[in-house]
């Protein structure tokens, strides 16, 4: 028996003639973008976009836009150079990122790895993946393993149950951690059956992908229950993109109804470098003051880490907010209202 959330993949918007009739307008110009960077906005997803141009459209529909960027990378975050393996991402001594499958529950058009997402240029099997668990017990270094893709949790429970088997009797991975937007935009592949699956691998971690309060609807927030009654810790890593999020008032919002479904704000991205995303990208000056919004005014647990992925593979950089007007025996700062503050920093 196909499980339902298999059902409404399947009945996915992936052409243009669909979106067209869908929405009343003809989009078949829409179709070259499509061939290049593949699109699939699942029925639950589509339901949530209230008209076109809006936020969640703006994520889902493709845009011309995407062909014509003449200053962003093909591989921003210098991915395939970095895999020793195939799909085996090692940037980090201590950690890896593991991708497991090149589907996603939607194809977002801002995606890191939408270079392949999706398509043909990106080969998941169980022989690449056991290729990956030789290089983790190889390398025992590695005590952290990042699963992402494409979206993990499309896998079947029998597969990622077997994944997860074999990341657990690697001695040397301590910790898992799994990145998916189904939470998202598809929540209701989050079954009490996979919840138990996922269960018996801890420490295990997920980190989910929301980018808009409108995302968060009582079906999200039912998915993320059960996950975090697993005992699973979740995070959310949000990308800021113009004209979807790039506001302190849909941030500020944003994140305190990710606390309300027990999601804790980690990560504000700003959007990386890749090929036909440049339309999404912000100045970073729109980064740090959305966070100095958030800093002094809101509760900590609400404030994600803003950071850039550096192209090149540089790793996660994090930027704040200066309050620091001066360091010595006297240190000067300023507080989030803007008032003078000093700490005596002379030990003797």
């Amino acid at each position: 028996m196909i499980p339902p959330w298999k059902s409404l993949l399947a009945r996915s918007i992936t052409t243009p003639e669909q979106l067209s009739r869908h929405f009343g307008q003809d989009f078949s110009a829409l179709a070259p973008v499509i061939e290049q960077f593949p699109m699939r906005i699942n029925p639950y997803y589509l339901g949530l976009i209230k008209t076109p141009g809006d936020p969640l459209w703006r994520q889902a529909v493709p845009d011309p836009r995407e062909l014509d960027d003449h200053v962003c990378l093909v591989d921003p975050l210098d991915e395939e150079n970095r895999s020793p393996v195939e799909n085996l991402v090692h940037t980090y001594p201590d950690r890896a990122l593991f991708l497991v499958t090149n589907q996603c529950a939607m194809y977002c058009r801002f995606c890191t790895r939408k270079r392949k997402v999706g398509t043909p240029r990106m080969l998941v099997s169980r022989e690449t993946m056991r290729e990956a668990f030789a290089y983790l017990r190889k390398n025992k270094q590695i005590r952290d393993v990042l699963i992402s893709g494409g979206d993990p949790l499309l896998l079947s429970d029998e597969t990622l149950g077997w994944l997860l088997d074999n990341l657990r009797a690697i001695p040397s991975v301590q910790i898992i951690r799994i990145g998916s937007r189904v939470p998202c935009t598809l929540p209701m592949r989050i079954t009490t059956r996979l919840a138990a699956i996922l269960k018996r691998y801890h420490p295990l971690y997920l980190n989910t992908h929301f980018n808009h309060p409108d995302e968060i609807t009582p079906v999200a927030a039912k998915a993320c229950a059960r996950l975090a009654g697993a005992g699973i810790p979740l995070g959310n890593q949000t990308v800021l993109l113009k004209g979807v999020n790039d506001n302190a008032a849909t941030i500020g919002r944003l994140m305190h109804e990710l606390l309300m479904i027990r999601v804790k704000p980690y990560y504000l991205f700003q959007a990386d470098m890749t090929l036909g995303v440049n339309h999404f990208r912000t100045k970073v000056e729109t980064g740090l003051e959305i966070m100095q919004s958030l800093i002094g005014h809101t509760s900590g647990l609400a404030v994600p880490t803003f950071a850039i992925d550096a192209p090149g593979g540089g790793g996660k950089i994090p930027l704040t907010p200066s309050y620091l007007t001066s360091l010595g025996k006297t240190v000067s700062l300023t507080n989030y209202l803007g008032a003078p503050c000093s700490y005596h920093n002379d030990l003797d």
